[in-house]
């Protein structure tokens, strides 16, 4: 179905007025008012956002008791085992969480279970062995654990201290761990409930700076370790995709630039292999895009600890070696995932009945477990619907899926309300994870779907493209975009810029690029001025855009494209059509009040 364009209603007052008083281009100023920060005082916050804005972490729900044991541990040489996830916000917690015990001289290792053997989270095996090991060990979990009421009561059974530290949704029964660190706790007076695991490891590490500080005020080592961890805190905040408003806003600002300033070996051979080593400056983009991907793909890939060991080392070769794998291990990634979405969308052209379906729900016996939930986001994108991929094994014929979410749908109430089909599941509103033999997987399609189509009803403001403004192209000048990119980090809650230009003429015929021919390129004239576009993975727009034979309106996001030390604007395409008549059909289309 076609998108619905819908843009910001435009108070002119109250544009010109921000323009002026804090000396903005009107494209800026204009952003800001759609987006709700009206007067000086809103938009100047806003755009002065600091570590300032971070809340005491003691407000926290028994984050107080939870640095009292672990400095306690620390004092008395207790082995501490920090428990993480091998997704990149696990990653980046366990790096944080590790880093700050190592500064306090504790004895402290790390615990990351493989994706495809042990599954998301605590398991009662790993409970055993860590016990076995040492049965005085203090074990923290970070960005896991808040569901595993089974695995922390064998803790509990066995003596072993358990810390969970999470920010993952909680069934109704919480696990019985020593201590329960989480924003959105029962009764929890926290300011922020949206933190994502890295975030809150680095409140934690914050509230034990403290006290091994003054109780109130960390050291100075302490310190610069905090302005170097929120860097890392940073690239989880982006990867988890949570709200980039309130904390995680100031977090991932103040962290892009701690990434550049305060880089560890491990960051600084990553960001080298991967390209961006000579960026003086990085945005959200680099850690979605480039930084996280290959943090994501060796835990995809089942080497998670070896992310964490790039975050973690102090040997300069075993940073540069640990970075050039996981860029292979990325490259091998994103090559398994285009042949699973390759499949997926044949599975779903051979069956009818699933094109006209709700949801989706596919599975496969060859599709790589660790990948399946980047490739569900896509599917979910593409045909428009909630989808579930599943992989399933040849041996005991168990299958492990994941799934992402449309239109709003809380897919974790989804997998509740169908849990009797289930081995086990987990997850959030967005994303969620699953366990389910594969003789109850039609019986699970079934009811999946149909709890959708009970309890959720697409409108047409899940398909619409929020529109900031419509604009001329000579207004993108390169001073106009780089101001814009002071309304960033940007990210969910806080999306990035997107203008509309009507009766855009073809500068040239348009061009399929890339591998494959996957991906558009134009070159848009509008109104004297000439601008290139491109879209990625529409490379099928092409030939379309091509047999309209007259002008189109388009709706973009501007970046600054830089190449060879030259800088010019380029334009993000994000959807477009053709324009039939001669009046604009921007202004058919306007929506906004």
């Amino acid at each position: 179905m076609p998108k619905t364009w819908r843009f910001a209603p435009h108070d002119a007052a109250a544009v010109r007025e921000l323009s002026r008083t804090l000396r903005l281009p009107a494209l800026v100023a204009q952003v800001l008012v759609a987006r709700g920060h009206t007067s000086d005082s809103a938009a100047s916050t806003f755009l002065q956002s600091s570590l300032m804005d971070l809340h005491d972490p003691d407000l926290m729900p028994n984050l107080s008791e939870a640095a009292d044991r672990i400095v306690a541990a620390v004092k008395s040489g207790r082995r501490i085992t920090i428990y993480g996830d091998y997704d990149v916000d696990g990653v980046t917690a366990t790096s944080i969480l590790w880093h700050c015990l190592r500064l306090a001289n504790g004895t402290v290792d790390y615990y990351i279970p493989h994706r495809m053997e042990e599954g998301y989270g605590l398991n009662c095996d790993a409970m055993r062995q860590l016990h076995e090991e040492d049965p005085l060990r203090l074990v923290v979990t970070v960005d896991c654990g808040i569901s595993s009421v089974v695995e922390a009561a064998l803790a509990q059974e066995l003596g072993l201290e358990l810390i969970v530290t999470d920010h993952h949704e909680m069934a109704a029964e919480l696990p019985p761990a020593a201590c329960l660190v989480h924003p959105r706790l029962p009764g929890s007076q926290y300011p922020f409930g949206q933190l994502c695991g890295a975030g809150v490891a680095f409140k934690l590490a914050w509230g034990i700076c403290q006290r091994l500080g003054d109780g109130k005020k960390a050291s100075p080592s302490m310190r610069e370790f905090l302005m170097s961890a929120v860097g890392l805190a940073a690239i989880g905040t982006v990867a988890d995709c949570v709200p980039l408003v309130d904390e995680n806003r100031a977090i991932v600002r103040y962290g892009l630039g701690s990434l550049v300033e305060r880089c560890s070996l491990g960051m600084k051979a990553l960001l080298q292999v991967s390209g961006l080593g000579d960026k003086k400056e990085l945005g959200a983009d680099d850690i979605g895009f480039t930084i996280g991907p290959r943090i994501n793909a060796v835990g995809r890939l089942g080497q998670a600890r070896l992310a964490v060991e790039l975050l973690t080392t102090d040997n300069p070769e075993r940073a540069i070696a640990l970075a050039k794998y996981l860029d292979e291990l990325n490259q091998q990634r994103q090559v398994v995932e285009r042949k699973i979405l390759k499949q997926a969308k044949e599975m779903v052209a051979e069956n009818p009945a699933w094109q006209d379906s709700p949801a989706l729900v596919l599975a496969h016996e060859e599709w790589h477990p660790g990948v399946i939930g980047i490739v569900a986001s896509r599917v979910a994108e593409q045909f428009e619907k909630p989808a579930i991929l599943i992989s399933l094994s040849r041996q005991d014929r168990v299958g492990q899926g994941s799934g992402r979410t449309f239109a709003r749908f809380d897919l974790h109430a989804g997998l509740s309300a169908c849990a009797q089909h289930l081995t086990s599941f987990g997850g959030h509103q967005a994303a969620a994870g699953l366990k389910i033999d594969a003789d109850r997987i039609d019986a699970f399609r079934a009811d999946f779907c149909d709890h959708f189509s009970r309890t959720h009803e697409v409108i047409a403001s899940d398909r619409e493209v929020s529109i900031d403004a419509e604009v001329r192209l000579a207004d993108l000048t390169h001073t106009a975009v780089m101001m814009l990119s002071k309304l960033g980090p940007f990210g969910r809650e806080n999306p990035k810029p997107v203008f509309a230009a009507a009766r855009c003429e073809l500068a040239e015929p348009p061009r399929k690029m890339g591998e494959g021919e996957r991906h558009l390129s134009l070159r848009l004239k509008h109104y004297g001025t000439v601008m290139r576009a491109v879209c990625f993975g529409a490379g099928d727009w092409a030939d379309e855009i091509a047999a309209v034979g007259g002008p189109i309106s388009v709706c973009f996001a501007p970046t600054i494209n830089s190449f060879n030390g030259y800088e010019k604007v380029e334009l993000r395409l994000i959807d477009w059509r053709a324009d039939k008549t001669e009046p604009s059909r921007l202004a058919e289309t306007v929506v906004g009040g």
